[in-house]
């Protein structure tokens, strides 16, 4: 007999499933549902940033990814008939695998997710809806509609809304989703053009917007994203001709960009608005359910996997006794704030790409084109803006699973932040800090000579570093022996020196069962 899922993930878009997988990986059983008859065939979020691909790697699903993507992409800004070249992820980047940009049409992206979890027995049960959601101290209960109309009572441990905006799971835990829409309407398309220098993104700046062109690998050549003016306003639903989107492109770019064969296009409207909370109990939401926003900065998607990756190991320790149940408790904690830096910078750019406003349309327009070349040029400032976007500087600092022991501060690799990548060699086998750590469960970086080699205790995994490792040792700004404990999502949880009773501390309040020597 097949054994009772522990968490019913609803929502079969790149959250769920990056969520469903990450369960399996940490050794709890998810059911993934989808109201949907089909997944989405065209490309909604297109760009994987570099700390997404680092969550998805211990899935072994990140090299495919980058097989089918194209990680080289350069930026092209026209401006008038200014062409300017802006540099991206060419530094600041040392510390990761993936220093670049991965441009992959969401449906290539489950595509690959989806066969990883039926590689796992796990399927996506699509045309199955939720009706009803209710929960006692010690579990849920759902109501299923299958196609056929069959009622399914289920009753699971958890439930993970991953429903998009319109989310049925936060309607029925009775959560909030604040903010509000856009006025404008967009347009999107996914077609083939003319006149574009291949594999490079280009924008072109004008006073009344910007348009965007972005490289694809199918279901066409190019992505188009175009602002409507406010006058020429339409439904989402409305119909949506290739002359529509020629005549946008032609204000644009003067006419210079042909456009031919559309695959997919549409009109739609953006909103940004979040959850009140990220929890209710034994209820949790993840990506859009939880926070949707302008796609500047290609954030949304990623933001959504990663909440997964958060959450995923929190639920399957709690599950398994292995953590107690208020380490739960710190998802909203670390991830809340995510959203919301995530929701303000990104209605920032938005702004600025989109208003009307004389001053900024003039700045959009003669301004920008005559200061990017110079911005381009000041390497810290764009390496933090990069690093920014590419959400490899998130950190927990305040979450209660980030604790400094005595000698542990730092200002690098602190309690909180996520670990960094670097080269490793032990012996004649060359390895990387996180190919270190890619194993499931929480692992324990002895940094520095003078550890004891006693054995390594239960449910954590001991890795000594001492001086074949320098460059890694550099990286952590180690420079006194110093103990630094990694969560199973690949953040710091301690971090401290020689006096181990801080760390015992710290394992049993959030390890308990896991005995130090």
């Amino acid at each position: 007999m097949t054994a009772p899922p522990d968490v019913l993930v609803v929502g079969g878009g790149p959250t769920g499933l990056a969520m469903a997988a990450l369960l399996i990986a940490q050794g709890a059983r998810p059911r993934i549902v989808d109201r949907n008859f089909d997944r989405a065939r065209e490309s909604r979020a297109l760009a994987i940033q570099p700390r997404t691909l680092e969550v998805l790697a211990g899935l072994g699903v990140s090299d495919e990814l980058v097989r089918q993507g194209n990680p080289n992409v350069r930026l092209l800004i026209h401006a008038g008939r200014r062409t300017v070249p802006l540099p991206m992820f060419d530094l600041g980047f040392a510390d990761t695998r993936y220093p670049f940009l991965l441009f992959l049409s969401q449906a290539h992206t489950e595509q690959v997710l989806i066969d990883h979890l039926r590689a796992h027995g796990v399927e996506v049960e699509r045309g199955v809806e939720l009706t009803s959601l209710t929960q006692d101290t010690a579990s849920t209960t759902g109501t299923l509609r299958h196609r056929d109309s069959a009622i399914e009572h289920l009753e699971v441990p958890y439930v993970v809304g991953c429903d998009g905006a319109r989310s049925t799971v936060r309607e029925l835990a009775g959560i909030a989703f604040e903010g509000s829409s856009y006025p404008q309407t967009f347009v999107l398309a996914d077609l083939d053009a003319d006149g574009l220098d291949a594999g490079i993104a280009h924008v072109f700046v004008s006073a009344r917007g910007m348009l965007f062109f972005f490289p694809l690998v199918s279901p066409a050549a190019w992505r188009v994203l175009a602002m409507r003016p406010r006058a020429e306003s339409a439904a989402p639903g409305a119909t949506v001709t290739l002359n529509d989107v020629q005549e946008l492109a032609n204000q644009y770019t003067d006419g210079a960009v042909h456009l031919r064969d559309p695959v997919w296009m549409t009109n739609f409207r953006l909103h940004h608005r979040a959850a009140s909370r990220y929890r209710a109990e034994r209820i949790f939401l993840a990506g859009d359910a939880a926070h949707i926003h302008s796609p500047a900065g290609a954030q949304g998607m990623n933001t959504g996997i990663q909440d997964a990756a958060n959450l995923a190991w929190k639920l399957a320790y709690a599950l398994s006794g292995q953590a107690p149940d208020r380490i739960l408790d710190s998802y909203g904690t670390e991830r809340a704030p995510v959203g919301r830096t995530v929701l303000r910078m990104s209605d920032r750019a938005f702004t600025i790409a989109t208003s009307t406003n004389p001053l900024v349309r003039f700045a959009r327009a003669r301004v920008a084109p005559t200061m990017l070349p110079l911005a381009a040029k000041i390497s810290r400032g764009r390496g933090a803006i990069f690093r920014t976007v590419s959400q490899l500087n998130i950190s927990y600092p305040h979450s209660p699973l980030s604790t400094s022991g005595p000698a542990g501060s730092s200002r690098c690799a602190a309690a909180g932040d996520r670990l960094p990548d670097a080269p490793l060699a032990s012996g004649s086998t060359p390895s990387t800090l996180h190919g270190l750590t890619a194993a499931p469960g929480w692992h324990l970086l002895l940094c520095g000579a003078g550890w004891p080699a006693e054995p390594s205790p239960p449910r954590l995994s001991v890795h000594r570093l001492d001086r074949p490792t320098a460059a890694a040792l550099d990286r952590l700004r180690v420079h006194e022996p110093t103990a630094i404990l990694v969560r199973p999502d690949g953040h710091i949880g301690y971090r401290g020196g020689t006096d181990i009773n801080a760390l015992r501390a710290y394992l049993d309040q959030w390890l308990p069962g896991t005995r130090l020597p």
